[in-house]
């Protein structure tokens, strides 16, 4: 695993788009992020905004009943935003064809990945959201 030498801190929502761009930019080209961190930490607002900075013009919402929310970007971008918190075994994973949304090219946002972690890419990025405040957030980046 590779860290990101330091981690990122959000005082506010104004920091996330910033914190978005970083997180491009440590990504290179890896495509499947996975994100955890304890509910009520900020995953899903912190994948909305790198949505947002991606040129999804579409409403991001957490995909939690759906599994899997797909948005467009463009000129002709596919992101995957996917949240398998209600999933229990990997094979519940395998029957929504996850790996073909992991090995499609496209960006994948996976909260909750554990439950699919035997499937994921060889490389992948891992953000680690943490509650380090009321309104403050760090952010740890590791490439897989």
């Amino acid at each position: 695993m590779t860290p990101l030498s330091h981690p990122l801190f959000m005082d506010s929502l104004d920091d996330l788009p910033t914190v978005a761009r970083q997180l491009f930019a440590f990504a290179d080209d890896l495509r499947v992020w996975c994100f955890e961190g304890e509910i009520g930490a900020g995953k899903t607002t912190l994948i909305q905004a790198i949505c947002t900075e991606l040129g999804v013009h579409q409403n991001v919402v957490s995909p939690t009943f759906s599994l899997v929310n797909e948005y467009s970007y463009d000129p002709n971008g596919v992101a995957y935003h996917m949240d398998l918190y209600r999933l229990e075994q990997t094979e519940e994973a395998v029957h929504i064809g996850i790996e073909e949304y992991f090995f499609s090219g496209n960006y994948c946002f996976i909260e909750w990945p554990e439950v699919a972690r035997g499937l994921l890419p060889e490389a992948y990025l891992t953000v680690k959201v943490e509650i380090d405040a009321e309104t403050r957030r760090k952010v740890l980046l590791l490439k897989d």
